[in-house]
């Protein structure tokens, strides 16, 4: 439960920070990240894998890159249900959620699935040796 926590509060981390950096979206809160990042998860937990099977074929033509298009649908639906959390377009959604995944993805990868910071502690042992 808390790893689950801590990865909501990632996404809402991330969405705040990409609303910074783009202009084409805009956040009125704390709280308006907060619940996009719920039901941004929720989307992506029951939607996203029933529109990636729809769409694979096309995915599959375009070499993956129509993920950007439907990660974009995903975000401009939060947008069209939550007040307080707008898009400018379908563009800034496709960069904004680009933008999301990177550092939403950076900020997990310090994260174990009990929830707490994990990171590797390398020490030079001499020379090609690492442990």
């Amino acid at each position: 439960m808390r790893g689950i926590t801590i990865r909501w509060l990632t996404l809402t981390g991330s969405i705040i920070i990409t609303s910074y950096m783009l202009d084409g979206i805009r956040i009125e809160g704390f709280f308006s990240a907060f619940f996009a990042a719920a039901f941004l998860g929720i989307l992506n937990a029951f939607f996203r894998p029933v529109l990636l099977l729809i769409t694979l074929p096309i995915t599959i033509l375009t070499l993956g890159f129509f993920t950007f298009v439907i990660n974009a649908i995903m975000l401009m639906m939060v947008a069209g249900v939550l007040p307080g959390f707008n898009i400018a377009g379908f563009w800034s959604a496709v960069l904004g959620s680009l933008m999301i995944s990177i550092i939403s993805w950076l900020m997990n990868s310090f994260i174990n699935e009990n929830g707490k910071m994990e990171y590797i502690d390398l020490h030079h042992r001499g020379g090609n040796r690492w442990e």
